[in-house]
């Protein structure tokens, strides 16, 4: 320990040196002072602490000691003394007002110590690197993002990585509209930073990322189509469409759902999905019996989404794939087959999306008579064949729709008579999960009926607006208040996209009667999309050769 009258003379000679180079006209000329004060960094604790002031603030008056300056201040970041340490790092931006070429330097210096147990320690590395971002915040995020790495450049360090990312997230994104000036400018930059880092993320990296990049004015609501297209693009990288598809690949099958989920809005704005609906044509519609269940709702549920924005081409090539599936769904009254409603919910949607931009692309698959005049019409052929198999098939649907129908609505009225004389918070909230999914099933039966009912005719009339809103979606403000929205928290047991009350073997009082019509409404439960669970379970390890699940 450093005596006291020794001590309190390192600190008399440092305020000396400090006082004659601040009354210098030309401070370059009093290197004896600067130089005894990087010569004090070495003694006391306090004397560390004034040294740790006064290195950066006469620094770009000495570059003949910046290397000995530079040194001796690196030192007192790494020393034993928290205070030394905190003072230390809060004088690391002035090395760089005069000197912009040391902001990587410090950067670099600054989130090796991101990761400190000290509040103290790691607040003053927060305002240094905010500091640094005021200074230059071109310079000082090229920096930042190096740590987050990419493919060519990957980070060495995950602790590091992490805690990078947590302070870009945290600190700098709320603030950019502050920072990010000149705007186009640096939106450009931080922009082209992200797409380099999404080579080599997780799946909760990879949306924080987009919905920041979403957030800039440079992808806003004026964005021209060429920065949607720019969007788009990113997530069919991060979906891998490239890639052949393995359907034993369960990390893929969760990227991409999760990619489909985030393209949409981008595609309703007037991006192209033609790559992802031709991946999906290409790939996935032929295995789509050996996805898990779940994926296939979200699947499912996508394509009904996408279809309303499909071009004529892509729907063109898409409609034999959705029919044949939606024959498979439609199930044959004789077999004695169940019938999933929420594919056909879905199949059905895209169907008539798909439909209604090349009506007579459905002559030869469904045996309509629907005359436009070109050649594509097939009139001259004969497929009553088809008509007749699909008429059927719709026969079936309507009639074991408006069965479930009954039965969904007697168990509303059960589940309203259990509630009044439910005792306990329990019950209640069971009564009250068995209602909201009897809710949901009874919108996706009525709009089975609404689907089904134009294309009894041979030239049916398809459905291309917005009159059907899918079940799953928002129910709409004119909804009954008894009857809970689709958009409602998602029940216990639900998050794999079926329904919690259809997956019990029987019913108690209160409850729906028929196992058959149980077992029908898997994938009926609300608001929640099993596409999404990624968010919290799939893409934890970065990159597409490290897994995402």
């Amino acid at each position: 320990m450093t005596d006291p009258a020794e001590e309190a003379a390192y600190i008399e000679k440092l305020y000396e040196y400090g006082e004659q180079l601040n009354s210098a006209k030309d401070k370059s000329q009093n290197v004896s002072d600067y130089q005894g004060i990087i010569d004090a960094a070495k003694t006391s604790v306090k004397a560390k602490q004034l040294a740790a002031q006064l290195i950066p603030k006469f620094y770009k008056f000495f570059p003949d000691l910046s290397g000995p300056a530079l040194d001796a201040h690196l030192d007192l970041v790494e020393a034993e003394e928290l205070g030394v340490r905190v003072q230390a790092i809060r004088g690391l931006p002035l090395f760089c007002k005069d000197t912009p070429e040391n902001i990587g330097k410090m950067v670099d210096i600054l989130v090796q110590i991101l990761g400190s147990e000290e509040f103290v320690e790691r607040d003053a590395v927060h305002k240094a690197l905010m500091s640094l971002l005021r200074q230059d915040v071109k310079a000082s995020l090229t920096a930042l993002f190096k740590h987050i790495g990419s493919v060519e450049e990957p980070s060495t360090d995950d602790a590091i990585r992490e805690k990078v990312i947590n302070f870009v997230r945290d600190k700098v994104f709320p603030i950019k509209t502050e920072l990010l000036k000149p705007q186009e400018e640096m939106e450009r930059h931080i922009t082209d930073l992200i797409k380099k880092s999404l080579e080599d993320v997780t799946g909760i990296e990879f949306r924080m990322f987009m919905d920041f990049l979403k957030s800039l004015s440079l992808f806003g609501e004026k964005a021209p189509a060429e920065r949607m297209k720019e969007l788009i693009g990113i997530i069919e990288g991060q979906a891998d469409l490239d890639a052949q598809f393995n359907v034993s690949d369960a990390d893929h099958i969760d990227r991409l759902i999760s990619c489909l989920h985030m393209a949409l809005p981008f595609v309703v704005r007037g991006a192209s999905s033609s790559k992802f609906l031709n991946y999906i044509n290409k790939y996935i519609i032929p295995v789509f019996d050996q996805l898990p269940g779940e994926r296939k709702v979200d699947l499912l549920r996508s394509l009904a989404e996408f279809s309303p924005y499909t071009t004529p081409q892509d729907s063109r090539q898409m409609l034999p794939s959705i029919v044949q599936l939606l024959k498979k769904y439609m199930t044959w009254k004789k077999t004695g087959e169940e019938m999933n409603f929420t594919y056909v919910e879905c199949l059905l949607y895209t169907f008539h999306h798909l439909a209604h931009k090349v009506p007579n692309a459905t002559n030869s698959l469904c045996g309509y008579k629907i005359v436009t005049g070109q050649p594509s019409d097939r009139l001259g052929e004969d497929f009553s064949e088809h008509y007749n198999d699909f008429t059927e098939r719709l026969n079936n649907v309507e009639e074991f729709t408006r069965a479930t129908i009954k039965k969904l609505t007697q168990g509303m009225d059960e589940n309203n008579k259990s509630m009044a004389g439910a005792k306990t918070d329990e019950e209640k909230e069971k009564i009250k999960t068995k209602k909201q999914n009897a809710t949901t099933g009874l919108r996706t039966c009525n709009n089975i009926l609404t689907m089904t009912k134009p294309l009894h005719a041979k030239v049916p009339s398809f459905i291309g607006d917005k009159r059907i809103n899918l079940s799953w979606k928002e129910a709409t403000k004119t909804a009954s208040s008894t009857a809970p929205a689709a958009g409602a928290k998602r029940p216990a047991n639900a998050a794999n996209g079926s329904n919690n009350i259809a997956s019990k073997k029987g019913r108690g009082a209160g409850g729906l009667q028929n196992q058959l019509v149980n077992r029908a409404l898997e994938g009926l439960s609300g608001g929640g999309r099993g596409g999404m669970r990624g968010r919290g379970r799939g893409w934890v390890g970065r990159g597409r050769g490290r897994g995402y699940r």
